[in-house]
């Protein structure tokens, strides 16, 4: 945990001990967690229905790749499939920037090719002793 967060939870813990979360407003009542007071009304029915069927926006299934990914890129010690799975995460990173609306819309055979010259690239510069610059 990093010292900021062991400080603000440090904090939390003290005011807790304190009793200064007793008497907040809205205590001991469940909280409203579907916030959508901004969305549009024809918009909030049809997230809703989604939600409810089990469906997840695009977004945030590619975030969740995108933590899997890295997670597994933690744990791979083999270059090539470093390389692999580098080339996925920038895929995957530029794909999920074009759904923000980001700066830079690339299209998917644009993506895998770059993905692969970086594949490439690295097998290159692993094979003439350089590593990975």
């Amino acid at each position: 945990m990093k010292l900021l967060d062991a400080l603000v939870e440090q904090r939390i813990a003290a005011a807790a001990k304190r009793g200064d979360f007793a008497d907040l407003p809205g205590a001991g009542v469940p909280q409203e967690l579907d916030d959508d007071l901004l969305v549009p009304e024809e918009v909030r029915v049809a997230n809703r229905i989604l939600k409810n069927a089990g469906f997840v926006p695009p977004a945030l299934e590619q975030l969740r790749a995108l933590g899997d990914l890295e997670k597994e890129l933690a744990q791979v010690s083999d270059k090539a499939a470093q390389c692999r799975l580098r080339a996925r995460l920038l895929a995957l990173d530029m794909a999920l920037e074009s759904l923000r609306g980001g700066p830079m819309v690339v299209p998917h055979e644009y993506r895998r090719r770059i993905a692969e010259r970086l594949c490439e690239r690295a097998a290159v510069e692993e094979a003439a002793g350089a590593g990975p610059q």
